[in-house]
């Protein structure tokens, strides 16, 4: 018996495990309750066999069982592995998918832990808890994928959710939202080599097109994949939209995207149109700009972080009957600017691109005594121009002529708001609504082929401002 007993085994600290896959994913949609078993293999390549600790990360409620050369789990210690071989890990999971989500998210996930001489390791284990369109990128958790059609419409009209996983790059395609379309994004801090980046990111590219066609009914709705209540106002769970340099005729029609970092970004030469959407709950700003062409009517952005609209490096915008609320953010409700810079400090690093902004109708407002900041970097009034018409705002700096001596003559029958006065029935509760009492009432005006609010309801004459009609 002695003489069987091994002591030769390999202790340095240098070791290196490999795996025949560093993720391992379950992605069978499950429409009823049932199960699935995957395997991976861990390979031992020095000479003599070493001794492997596995644990699943998670051993209290996963979803998941493993099973390590015939030791079951959760945890399996000082597992053998010959010198120059291998071993079997077997991995079973489990599935109801007509459970709440509370109880079975769109992702599920977890991670064996193995530890070799002090040396941890891990493989990544995913699986789909939910019947639904999964478009996900082939070897998980922070990987770019295309989606393309050859430039022709592609139609996500399955009455199932879309979950999106990993980052999303459309191009030569045309995704078509028909109403009611529910589009949930994974996202998540991933860790790759020495970048650190954010998951959960739908890109746009040139030739990518999105054409969103919800109604006030039936809107579409693009937010993070987590839906249990105490998730419901938690920011940034998702990167956002991004619609790439050149990417145009891009249309949002009564669309709601939230709990995004970014909920909409749009960059260099790029068109996008926005009609009763809502953008909201944000952990940086609602929509930024980024000489870009963009046009809203009948919008609502709110309780973002930082700016509502981030209107940068100059472009063309127009936005009426829209209510941008800053009454959670440490900035302006709208930044216009014409400048852009990789480096603040070195004046030569600074360009600057020609601005064309109007605002028709609108409320821009927040806990801040100025909701309008105005940075004219090149100095020249005939490539920054902006125009106030029949809007409620908030300033206090720009009544000051030292800091912009010309404001209120880019302004017609405005709201100088000062804080005090009646405006929605209840922000605090994100009820934007105009008050009976609202200065807002028949304040507006009248704009040609604008006949109802983001709620449908049909306008007066004059309107009231802001995109709700009381």
């Amino acid at each position: 018996m002695f003489s069987c007993q091994r002591d030769d085994y390999y202790e340095g600290t240098d070791v290196q495990l490999s795996f025949s896959q560093d993720t391992l994913r379950v992605d069978t949609v499950f429409t009823t309750i049932g199960s699935a078993t995957r395997y991976f293999k861990v390979y031992n390549h020095h000479n003599l066999p070493i001794l492997v600790d596995f644990a699943l990360e998670n051993q209290q409620n996963s979803f998941f069982r493993i099973n390590v050369d015939g030791h079951p789990g959760p945890v399996a210690q000082s597992v053998e592995i010959g010198g120059k071989d291998s071993i079997y890990v077997f991995v079973e999971v489990t599935i109801d998918p007509d459970q709440p989500l509370s109880i079975s998210p769109f992702i599920i996930s977890d991670k064996i832990l193995v530890t070799a001489n002090g040396n941890p390791s891990s493989v990544v284990l995913e699986a789909w808890g939910q019947n639904a369109n999964y478009i996900t990128p082939s070897n998980g958790k922070g990987k770019s994928f295309l989606y393309s059609c050859n430039f022709e419409e592609r139609s996500w009209d399955d009455p199932k959710p879309y979950v999106i996983y990993g980052i999303l790059y459309i191009d030569s395609c045309t995704v078509v939202l028909p109403p009611g379309t529910r589009i949930y994004v994974h996202g998540g801090i991933v860790r790759d080599s020495e970048l650190i980046y954010n998951d959960g990111l739908i890109v746009f590219l040139k030739d990518g097109r999105l054409d969103a066609r919800g109604t006030p009914e039936h809107p579409i709705i693009i937010q993070g994949d987590r839906l249990e209540e105490t998730y419901k106002d938690v920011k940034s769970q998702w990167a956002g939209l991004l619609f790439w340099q050149e990417s145009t005729n891009n249309r949002l029609e009564w669309t709601i995207v939230k709990n995004a970092i970014t909920g909409i970004r749009t960059d260099s030469l790029t068109q996008l149109s926005m009609k009763g959407c809502q953008i909201y709950n944000t952990g940086g700003s609602g929509v930024i700009g980024r000489y870009s062409d963009i046009y809203a009517e009948n919008s609502l952005f709110y309780g973002s972080s930082s700016y509502g609209l981030q209107l940068i490096y100059g472009g063309n915008y127009r936005f009426n009957f829209c209510t941008v609320s800053s009454y959670e953010g440490n900035n302006e409700a709208v930044i216009l600017t014409d400048y852009y810079t990789t480096d603040p400090f070195n004046p030569a690093a600074y360009k600057t691109k020609p601005l064309q902004a109007e605002f028709n109708n609108c409320i821009l407002t927040g806990s801040d005594e100025d909701e309008i900041g105005l940075i004219n970097w090149s100095g020249d009034q005939d490539n920054f121009k902006y125009l106030f018409k029949n809007c409620a705002f908030r300033v206090k700096e720009l009544l000051n002529a030292k800091n912009e001596p010309d404001f209120f003559e880019h302004c017609t029958d405005y709201i100088s708001l000062k804080g005090n006065e009646k405006l929605f029935l209840d922000y605090r509760k994100y009820d934007f609504r105009p008050d009976t009492m609202s200065v807002l009432i028949g304040k507006g005006l009248d704009i040609t082929g604008i006949q109802f609010d983001i709620e449908g309801k049909a306008r007066k004459s004059p309107p009231d401002i802001g995109c709700y009609e009381l």
